[in-house]
């Protein structure tokens, strides 16, 4: 079998990654989140949700340093727990540390990167304004992986949450190293002293109208586009930002899905445990979707990848592109049944 992935190749393509990134900052909070991930991992044969584990917001002023330390000890509690299941599921854990100019910003990778590096899936750079931060930051990290004797390369994900952030975008997506770009809405609106209502930061109802909220302002929308646009240009996952109004899972819904449909997320950002389902179910495909996309898929690989017709249409590459898309996000969100033909390409 020719796998879909060495065929379809073309425009740069982000690598799957699951479409929601829940955060937690408090040890009690973190405990919670981490037995979910293994709770609906059961429920749906798959991590659908990556846990990140906040050294940032989440460390007490003075007390970087123990906070670091009980995040490396939690993830590797957990990261034994997952070695001793019978089943081969790799859970997903993240940390995220402090900014590269923060005096906490070593100490933290020297820890979590020292105690625990073949736990996380990637790290974390919040308040990332240029290339430099990246760099520099990619220095102290690879200097602590060396140490940590960890070979497998750890992916940077970075937080966007400044106009001069907004500015560099694109040089900073097309950094080797970063995987995936994230929106920090409220640094954000805070970043522009009072030139930014606070409404933008929130999420207006339905049939709301007067101030903007945060998919209407313009200073905001556009932020978001310039990101999603340089990731998908760059082959980077863009990751929403957060919905502070976590008791109203329909906001959240809805805000998931304008932020995939309408702008070009393929990840978002989770606050509260009760965000995940619906942010899961906002990015996931329609099961019709699903179902054309693996007869369509299945359907070209028999025909060796050349042009084929499916009820009077024509497909090639181009298509086969975007189906194959259709199941892997399918796949990330648990919508890919195991009797569908087409689950066998994820079988890899």
């Amino acid at each position: 079998m020719t796998h879909p992935r060495h065929v379809l190749l073309g425009a740069a393509v982000a690598a799957p990654l699951p479409v929601c990134d829940h955060y937690c900052g408090v040890e009690s909070r973190m405990v919670k989140a981490l037995a979910l991930q293994a709770e609906m991992m059961q429920e749906f044969g798959a991590c659908v949700f990556d846990v990140t584990l906040d050294c940032e917001d989440g460390a007490p002023a003075g007390g970087e340093k123990d906070h670091a330390l009980m995040v490396s000890a939690l993830v590797n509690k957990g990261l034994i727990a997952t070695k001793n299941r019978a089943t081969g599921d790799l859970r997903r854990v993240a940390v995220r540390v402090h900014p590269v100019d923060h005096p906490a910003f070593e100490q933290d990778v020297q820890i979590v990167l020292g105690e625990a590096a073949p736990a996380w899936s990637h790290l974390m750079l919040p308040k990332v304004d240029g290339v430099a931060d990246v760099d520099r930051a990619t220095r102290v990290i690879d200097a602590a992986l060396a140490l940590s004797g960890r070979t497998e390369v750890l992916p940077i994900h970075v937080l966007i949450e400044s106009p001069l952030a907004v500015h560099q975008v694109a040089a900073i997506a097309a950094h080797p190293r970063v995987q995936s770009l994230s929106f920090g809405l409220m640094d954000f609106v805070s970043a522009h002293g009072g030139a930014i209502p606070a409404s933008a930061m929130a999420v207006a109802g339905a049939g709301a109208s007067g101030a903007h909220d945060q998919f209407s302002h313009p200073l905001v929308l556009r932020a978001k586009l310039e990101i999603s646009a340089a990731c998908h240009a760059f082959g980077k996952v863009p990751s929403h930002c957060v919905v502070t109004e976590f008791k109203q899972p329909e906001l959240v819904h809805a805000a998931a899905t304008r932020a995939n449909r309408e702008l070009g997320f393929t990840r978002m950002w989770s606050i509260h445990p009760d965000q995940i389902r619906p942010i899961l179910a906002a990015f996931a495909p329609a099961q019709s979707e699903v179902e054309q996309a693996s007869h369509i898929i299945c359907a070209a690989e028999a025909a060796g990848w050349a042009p084929i017709s499916v009820d009077g249409r024509l497909h090639d590459r181009a298509s086969y592109r975007y189906y194959w898309q259709v199941l892997e996000k399918a796949h990330q969100t648990a919508r890919l049944s195991p009797q569908d033909p087409a689950s066998q390409y994820f079988l890899l």
